[in-house]
């Protein structure tokens, strides 16, 4: 009600003046002024600076890339901060931070306010676990700040999202093999996990048990997708993000080939299509969703590696480009980025390139949110890669540009909101 009475061009100044105004007040009369200016007057204040304009993904402002890793020390800058050109693809780092030991996959709240990562660990605070990080982000610097940690209830998370509301974090554990939703409050904290606990097995020699790799919304905020890469299938879920609640369907959404090893799933903007990657047969899976009942069925499965290639490989992470048309996966051995146009009528893949990574173990990449920029970070030889994008064959072409550092396992880019 209070935000009603004000002009939307005078919120962020409103806020600050509340702010400014309980902060004045005396500590023993905090309260009263708070129950005199009315419910929830708390929360507005404090969460003043993180109002964000939104950024246009058409400019040329600079991009801000949060880079996840696998150092395991706590006294470590785990995270680092660099800042991008979206013209020359050149990396500039801002700052380095402690976020805890190996955070490496992290989301950052489409509010800008809050970041979130797993610490990629088997024990947390002596218990078979690792952890969920919870961090304010510095609407001026982009630096952040630890606000709350909490248990994964499972061994290694290796991937977390959010849902479409921000009021629940989804994790997958990889080494037990199980998923869990965190609730998130309205300051960004953390509640304690509700856990699912996968079974089975499959015929590769890495399948001996459930290994979570994935779990993610649907674009409607009414299913969410557990990938596990050690029973070659995609479990779905009803997900209730207020309750705080992740109900699982009585069958799979998705089975995959005995031995695929299904690891990340991801949609295609248009809602009704989705991409699995399989790290065990280095294939990528096109699918059609069912957004009413919450199934996908196989369209096509091609070979993520170029015919001519014999060598080891496995597969990571799976992208597909803001406009629809391209398609983009990682190979860790062959060390490449496979590039697939998409047939907008089908959902059919055509490949059409692979691109050195310029660096080892492509664990992870991302693309701008203009799609004109895409950014690898190689884990074995700790540098992280720019390419730019071509607009119209989606073909790759690098930089030129490279940063150094440290086992880097993650990406998140977006728009510089500090300036």
């Amino acid at each position: 009600m209070l935000l009603g009475i004000v002009p939307s061009s005078g919120i962020v100044a409103f806020l600050r003046f509340i702010l400014a105004c309980y902060m004045s007040h005396p500590i023993s009369s905090r309260r009263r002024f708070l129950s005199a200016s009315g419910p929830g007057l708390l929360s507005i204040a404090l969460f003043a600076g993180c109002v964000r304009p939104v950024a246009s993904t058409g400019s040329t402002k600079d991009y801000l890339l949060y880079v996840g890793t696998n150092v395991a020390s706590e006294q470590e800058s785990t995270i680092f901060l660099y800042r991008v050109s979206p013209t020359t693809g050149t990396l500039t780092r801002v700052s380095a931070q402690r976020g805890g030991p190996s955070p490496t996959y992290m989301t950052l709240a489409p509010n800008h306010c809050f970041l979130y990562a797993v610490n990629e660990t088997q024990t947390f605070r002596g218990a078979v676990s690792g952890g969920v990080s919870a961090f304010a982000v510095d609407p001026h610097t982009g630096d952040l700040k630890l606000l709350d940690q909490q248990p994964s209830n499972g061994a290694s998370p290796c991937y977390i999202s959010l849902d479409h509301t921000s009021k629940a974090a989804l994790v997958a554990n990889y080494v037990t093999g199980n998923v869990s939703l965190l609730p998130i409050a309205a300051d960004g904290q953390l509640g304690a996990p509700t856990t699912d606990q996968h079974t089975g097995s499959g015929p590769h020699k890495n399948q001996t048990g459930p290994h979570a790799h994935c779990l993610l919304p649907d674009p409607a905020n009414k299913f969410a997708f557990a990938v596990n890469l050690g029973t070659d299938r995609v479990y779905a879920y009803r997900l209730d993000p207020a309750k705080g609640q992740l109900t699982r369907l009585p069958e799979p959404a998705f089975t995959a080939k005995p031995g695929a090893g299904p690891r990340h799933l991801v949609f295609h903007p248009n809602g009704k299509l989705a991409y699995l990657v399989n790290e065990l047969n280095s294939t990528v899976t096109a699918l059609a969703y069912n957004a009413a009942t919450g199934q996908f069925r196989e369209l096509q499965t091609v070979s993520a590696l170029p015919a001519s290639y014999t060598g080891e490989n496995s597969c990571a992470d799976i992208h597909v480009a803001p406009s629809g048309l391209f398609l983009y996966a990682s190979n860790r051995g062959h060390n490449s980025i496979a590039v697939f146009a998409i047939d907008t009528a089908n959902g059919t893949l055509v490949p059409i390139q692979d691109v050195d990574t310029q660096g080892k173990t492509p664990r992870n990449f991302t693309l701008d949110p203009s799609g004109r920029l895409l950014l690898v970070a190689n884990q074995n030889s700790n540098n992280v890669v720019t390419f730019r994008v071509d607009p119209q064959s989606g073909q790759l072409a690098p930089t030129g540009q490279t940063a150094e550092v440290p086992s880097p396992m993650f990406l998140q880019v977006v728009e510089d909101f500090t300036r």
